[in-house]
């Protein structure tokens, strides 16, 4: 949990910083930003390839090393004088953090019994959330009132830590050997749905989320502090709709992954539809908040549940794909907003949403469609 929250506070803590970072650096604000867009592109490329290529080291091993990773590219980052030297301390955190979820997941749910594994699942995701709650707020404010330097230094202690812990504690395996190396109930159909849900899911979000601060002054009226007070709100709901669903997630696995998108779905299309009201702005701003944690999260264990070889090469493809679909969605906005204007880039994502929730709900009549035809 601690080395989730790490990762997670490493990948999105210079998203405050890059004003601050730019000025120090004497770049542009755009090419600055190639330190959160190069970031989300190289896990997405690298997810795959990595755990492939791994899939033999013992996982204990492979957490150690990129724990590793990620104290020296932290430091290295901290270390930075130039523009490009930094960059490359962001790509190396980024290999490190592609193959981590593909790993961390079987490991961590592989130390207990099978019947409370979505709880473990939740657990991590908690943990992660907490980042962007707690972790990367403060991370922003140390960087603001010192150097953003510190900030990026400060990264390498818990992971520190956490490398210590798992090279102590966490016991030695062949990866193919332990408890939730291979899916418990393989089906190459239902892996393909999640995945193209995932994805599609993503890509309509990040249409919306990477605007959002444009959306809620333009469209719904709020002042700059007002929105940074609602960002922090989103963040909470976020943490909630992660704790509530990891809670459930062991009773029902599939239920959980479709309520998501389809909370996320109507909170994309409320806040196109009715986002002039502030108040109504709110309350889906809330919705979408309380989603996006929640169906990556019960994706990730459906994929443990569905994977139709090793779990750590499925959970690698879903986090490439969210990626890429996070990617995307940026992208996408990004060409609506000039000739659309902010509602409409708002539109598309909650299609996009809704189109999820119909490959969704499709994969499963489908599944039920099957289950009936089969001869008893």
């Amino acid at each position: 949990m601690l080395a989730a929250f790490t990762f997670n506070t490493a990948e999105n803590l210079p998203v405050g910083l890059l004003e601050v970072i730019s000025a120090d650096l004497r770049v542009s604000l755009p090419a600055v930003g190639l330190l959160v867009t190069g970031y989300g592109a190289t896990v997405a490329v690298a997810s795959l390839p990595l755990a492939h290529v791994t899939r033999a080291v013992p996982r204990r091993h492979v957490l150690t090393g990129l724990l590793a990773a990620l104290v020296v590219s932290s430091v290295a980052a901290a270390s930075a004088t130039s523009y490009w030297q930094l960059l490359v301390a962001r790509l190396l955190t980024a290999l490190a953090q592609a193959l981590f979820w593909a790993v961390l997941g079987p490991v961590a749910v592989g130390l207990f019994a099978p019947r409370v594994r979505g709880r473990v699942v939740g657990a991590l995701s908690v943990a992660g959330s907490l980042a962007l709650v707690l972790g990367v707020p403060a991370g922003n404010w140390l960087g603001r009132h010192s150097d953003w330097r510190t900030s990026m230094a400060t990264v390498a202690v818990p992971g520190l830590v956490s490398l210590v812990t798992i090279a102590v504690l966490l016991p030695t395996s062949r990866p193919e050997e332990a408890p939730a190396a291979y899916g418990a109930r393989p089906d190459t159909r239902r892996f393909v749905t999640v995945l193209a849900t995932g994805t599609l899911s993503a890509t309509g979000a990040f249409a919306g989320y990477t605007y959002i601060v444009t959306f809620l002054g333009d469209v719904s009226g709020f002042s700059p502090g007002s929105v940074s007070s609602l960002l922090v709100v989103f963040g909470v709901a976020c943490l909630a709709g992660v704790a509530v669903t990891g809670a459930l997630l062991d009773r029902f696995p599939q239920s959980a992954l479709t309520t998501a998108v389809a909370v996320q779905t109507v909170g994309m299309l409320g806040l196109y539809s009715a986002g002039g009201c502030p108040v109504a702005a709110v309350v889906f701003l809330v919705l979408v908040g309380g989603a996006l944690g929640p169906v990556f999260m019960a994706a990730q264990n459906a994929m443990l549940h569905c994977a139709p070889g090793r779990t750590d090469i499925a959970l690698a493809a879903n986090s490439g794909c969210y990626n890429a679909g996070i990617a995307a969605g940026a992208a996408l906005g990004g060409l609506i907003l000039p000739p659309a204007g902010i509602r409409a880039v708002f539109l598309a994502g909650g299609l996009l949403t809704a189109a999820a929730c119909a490959v969704l709900l499709g994969g499963r009549l489908l599944h039920a469609g099957r289950a009936v035809s089969r001869p008893r």
